[in-house]
């Protein structure tokens, strides 16, 4: 989203999950850790302006994955990611890791596509692109 401020998108992302009745359980502050230890590993180049990590979980999808195929906890708990570039600070993502399908039949791959679709929906609400 272009010309946004990252903390006004990381709380239309905290909105949009909770208003779907999800709560976020934990945000990690990635951007500042990077940013702490960069000279800790022989790094000074800053990476972003702000990066968060917002993490999230649903009982009901949770169980339906796992009932398909147990394999699939690895997937649990959800998270989007929420980040600009330190160069663009007024450009901001939303941002998720879409899951590999791994065995465990058509139960399973519903269940994990029903995922993917959840976290596309709320990142696009962030943005303001439903």
């Amino acid at each position: 989203k272009s010309g946004a401020k990252i903390g006004d998108v990381r709380d239309d992302l905290r909105v949009a999950i909770e208003s779907k009745g999800f709560v976020v359980d934990y945000e990690s502050h990635l951007g500042q850790m990077l940013e702490r230890t960069g000279k800790d590993v022989g790094s000074t180049r800053p990476l972003y302006a702000d990066a968060r990590v917002l993490q999230f979980c649903s009982a009901q999808l949770s169980r339906k994955m796992m009932e398909a195929n147990r394999d699939n906890v690895v997937f649990c708990p959800y998270s989007l990611v929420v980040y600009a570039a330190a160069e663009k600070p007024d450009r901001v993502f939303v941002a998720y890791r879409r899951p590999m399908r791994p065995g465990g039949g058509p139960a399973s791959r519903a269940a994990l596509n029903e995922l993917d679709a959840l976290r596309d929906a709320l990142a696009r609400e962030a943005v303001g692109r439903k």
